[in-house]
């Protein structure tokens, strides 16, 4: 999933030759984020350069160092830390004026540029469908392990004027959600 976002911030900002992946290393999914991320960007010939952060004020040095690094890009990885920090890393992005993929669709609307996710309300009612099923007796551990099935492609085109990027007209007609 997260692959799909380094292609399109490459395609949104083709310009951007180091896409820096903001990653909380204590996250047991951050290795293999970092792995795709890394062998996504040698795909595409860019560089790519992997900024952790696991607390708060190393959000603010992993954004320090990335723009001494002169990224063109952000890449947040998935998150749950991450992603209560939302307003941080956008307000920190906006600062530097920094094209950033953070994590869904809502903290597009707060200022990220784009995402692309799991539908969340779809997730919730495949979730409540599931607790129904076992309130009427099916045991847990029978019942399959589900991946969402849908995903949602979100971009805020006002962060994009923001940064002086066009969004291409591909990109838009794959949205989602579009905030204007």
């Amino acid at each position: 999933m997260r692959l799909i976002l380094i292609w399109q911030l490459h395609e949104m900002v083709p310009q951007a030759a180091r896409i820096a992946v903001l990653v909380n290393p204590g996250y047991p999914d951050a290795e293999p984020a970092v792995r795709n991320a890394t062998k996504t960007a040698r795909a595409l010939g860019l560089d790519l350069k992997v900024f952790n952060a696991g607390t708060v004020g190393e959000i603010d040095a992993a954004f320090a160092a990335l723009v001494a690094w002169r990224a063109g890009a952000v890449l947040v990885a998935p998150d749950p830390f991450f992603l209560v920090r939302n307003a941080q890393i956008v307000t920190l992005a906006a600062r530097d004026m920094l094209p950033t993929s953070v994590l869904l669709g809502p903290n597009v609307a707060a200022g990220g540029l784009t995402t692309y996710g799991p539908d969340l309300p779809d997730l919730y009612r495949r979730a409540g469908r599931y607790v129904g099923r076992i309130l009427k007796g099916e045991k847990p551990s029978i019942l399959p392990v589900q991946r969402p099935t849908t995903f949602e492609l979100a971009v805020n085109l006002k962060t994009a004027k923001a940064l002086g990027i066009n969004v291409p007209h591909s990109i838009l007609l794959r949205a989602d959600t579009i905030i204007e």
